[in-house]
């Protein structure tokens, strides 16, 4: 029986049993009433099904023509197709529903410049559409420049990994870590500051960096949470907590979250997708 515990990347793992061919198959994951979670390749009693694919073959890449360039990570297409740029997230222009945010208009400027009435590459990942029906993709230039990674290595945007779409991770982290070094475009800005966790309010909104101490763990059947006190916590889907280190090497340590704060009534709760937004300090 395959045995794999839940901080283990599964796929990789997976992977490298199969290299140089195309595999697809079923695991099992099983959480028991310690909150403990393992995947097997034999269903048991509560088990949830789960399905892992794993390809080695080239990523294919279709051309496609640009009509307009949306906001600094979304364009749309001659067909009428949005894409939202995979991996990333850049700051909001001004609409009708929200108010322009620093940084925002410079990453758009930049993406127009490279893009508009041009023509693009796109690469998906495993997920090919989000919740607004957008095609989620990694735009590449004919001359081959990566457009998600140039856009986080200018400064212009930050990390942002939501599974299943794991492609090209590491390559746009250490991106990301290099213009923070440099202090580059948003990293330079007072709004993208880490502030101390006890500041949230209300009236934070967009994209926030935030630094606390976690005290302890919570979960339940959908959510994992790192409690930081009784207003706030961190929460982590159970199906992503394979991404993640035990939750137990982040107590008690200096931690800074990014992401976007959600409120119900006087407490507040960040949802993180990917261990590349808890970073210790």
């Amino acid at each position: 029986m395959l045995l794999i515990k839940k901080h283990y990347f599964i796929g990789i793992i997976l992977g490298s049993l199969f290299s140089q061919v195309v595999w697809s198959n079923q695991v099992f994951r099983t959480e028991d009433l310690q909150g403990r979670i393992t995947y097997s390749d034999k269903p048991a009693a509560g088990s949830i099904p789960v399905e892992i694919s794993v390809s080695t073959n080239t990523h294919h890449r279709s051309l496609h023509q640009v009509a307009s360039v949306y906001d600094g990570d979304t364009i749309v297409l001659k067909n009428g197709d949005r894409v939202r740029l995979l991996g990333i997230n850049t700051p909001e222009i001004e609409s009708r529903f929200r108010v322009d945010e620093p940084g925002g208009i410079a990453a758009k400027m930049w993406l127009k410049e490279q893009l508009e009435n041009k023509k693009v590459y796109l690469e998906y990942d495993q997920e090919k559409l989000d919740r607004y029906k957008r095609l989620l993709a990694h735009l590449y230039l004919p001359s081959g420049k990566h457009l998600n990674a140039a856009l986080i290595e200018k400064g212009f945007a930050a990390v942002n990994i939501i599974p299943p779409n794991l492609r090209h991770t590491k390559k746009l982290i250490q991106a990301q870590q290099q213009a923070e070094k440099q202090a580059l475009g948003i990293w330079s800005m007072p709004l993208y500051q880490p502030r101390p966790l006890t500041q949230i309010t209300r009236e934070n909104k967009g994209w926030q960096r935030y630094i606390g101490k976690p005290e302890s763990i919570k979960r339940n059947r959908k959510y994992s949470r790192l409690i930081f006190n009784e207003q706030t916590d961190v929460r982590i889907a159970n199906d992503s907590l394979y991404l993640f280190p035990a939750l137990e090497s982040y107590l008690g340590k200096s931690i800074e979250i990014r992401g976007w704060v959600s409120r119900s009534k006087n407490k507040y709760s960040i949802l993180i997708h990917h261990p590349s937004a808890l970073i210790l300090r």
